[in-house]
């Protein structure tokens, strides 16, 4: 069942590995539920980063393909939390099911051991582990520094925030912008800026036309035909000056530059363990990069533990409801547990170093107490010991 002739070059019979039919059909079942819930979980997660997106994208005049864009660059990151997570319910769910089928019940009659029903839930865990560490290692990096250069290229584009036909705008506190018409080649008609900025030397700048340009140097609006009145001396002097081409600097609104270090999660695995800078990192900072570094790497060990929790919960003990309720409570909690203590090592690796390991040990112990239990250890005999022959008087 596990292997197919096919002949040779030479027409002799040759084997060759096959998945056994029922193997397929477990991974087949395991496979949809976790792809469900997958999409599912993303979609939940997706909606806190929504408003943010949102405001960018509105606020800054974009339209709707680049809010698809940047949702999808933000992707990778979601699915390196999810994956591991979906994965653990989508099995807990499908073998649930076939239990309370009598699915499992049949395969075992029909031959079908443990180890072989093991296999398709290992070979499941396999394919979300690779997904997960080609999540964290390159699309989750490669995806965030493309947002993040994405966001610096919209906040540039300051033209399109700050002017709009028809409207009085305030990019910043004591200045006022107005245009009254705008075309779609960037081409303005009837311009009026007015500076209170320097309250002792307000400026007010009157154009027939203009346009906006986005230049080497940054975004540009480019007054043409007018005259730039000063007042000084508390309003007692006014000086009017009429001019051809009058260039405003847009970019001295568009917020803080982007810093020289890239974030961490910008950063592939290379950079984190061997970061390219000499100079300006901290030992701190270090430590943090180190300590993501071994984060990323350990992720996906969560669904060799989720796998063997879940083999634990369905496989051991009486099929009555009420005991398998129980067991699925147990697994799902004892899951959440080991989780939350994957992700309260971070903070601590991140000042202290050597407690990086237990990223690696948290996920391989929870698997190891799983595979004790499967194997017929039960956790009631630390609390429930037999007392000795002849101890009781």
């Amino acid at each position: 069942m596990g292997h197919a002739p096919s002949k040779g070059p030479k027409g002799k019979a040759k084997w060759r590995p096959r998945l056994p039919q029922l193997s397929g059909y477990l991974l087949g079942q395991l496979l949809g539920p976790v792809a469900l819930l997958t999409l599912l979980m993303t979609c939940v997660i997706w909606l806190t980063q929504f408003p943010r997106l949102l405001d960018l994208v509105i606020n800054r005049g974009q339209s709707a393909p680049t809010f698809i864009y940047l949702t999808l660059l933000l992707l990778p990151t979601l699915l390196v939390v999810i994956l591991p997570i979906a994965f653990f319910f989508g099995a807990l769910f499908t073998l649930s099911r076939l239990n309370g089928d009598s699915e499992l019940v049949v395969m075992a009659s029909a031959g079908f051991s443990q180890r072989q029903l093991a296999m398709p839930v290992f070979m499941a865990a396999a394919i979300v582990m690779a997904i997960t560490w080609l999540c964290a290692l390159w699309l989750m990096p490669l995806g965030e520094r493309a947002l993040s250069a994405k966001e610096v290229d919209i906040r540039a584009d300051i033209g399109a925030a700050l002017l709009n036909a028809g409207e009085f705008e305030t990019p910043a506190k004591g200045l006022t912008v107005f245009i009254h018409q705008m075309g779609n080649n960037g081409q303005i008609s009837g311009i009026l800026v007015h500076d209170t900025r320097d309250e002792k030397r307000p400026v007010t700048y009157i154009a027939q036309r203009g346009v906006l340009a986005q230049t080497s140097a940054g975004g540009r609006l480019i007054m043409m035909d007018g005259t730039v009145e000063q007042t000084a001396a508390g309003g007692a002097q006014l000086s009017v000056l009429t001019f051809k081409n009058y260039t405003f600097d847009l970019d001295q609104f568009a917020g803080p530059a982007r810093a020289t270090l890239r974030k961490t999660s910008e950063r592939y695995l290379g950079e984190l363990l061997y970061p390219p800078e000499k100079s300006g990192v901290t030992e701190q900072v270090r430590n943090a990069w180190l300590a993501e570094a071994n984060n990323r790497l350990s992720e996906p060990l969560y669904c060799l533990a989720f796998a063997m929790i879940t083999l634990a919960a369905i496989l051991r003990g009486r099929r009555a409801r009420g005991a398998l309720a129980m067991r699925l409570t147990g697994a799902a909690l004892a899951a959440a547990t080991l989780r939350i203590a994957g992700y309260g090592v971070t903070g601590p690796a991140s000042s202290h170093p050597a407690l990086v390991a237990l990223f690696y040990l948290i996920p391989l112990l929870g698997t190891a107490l799983a595979l004790a239990v499967l194997m017929g250890y039960s956790p009631r005999a630390i609390f429930h010991r037999r007392a000795p022959a002849g101890a009781a008087a």
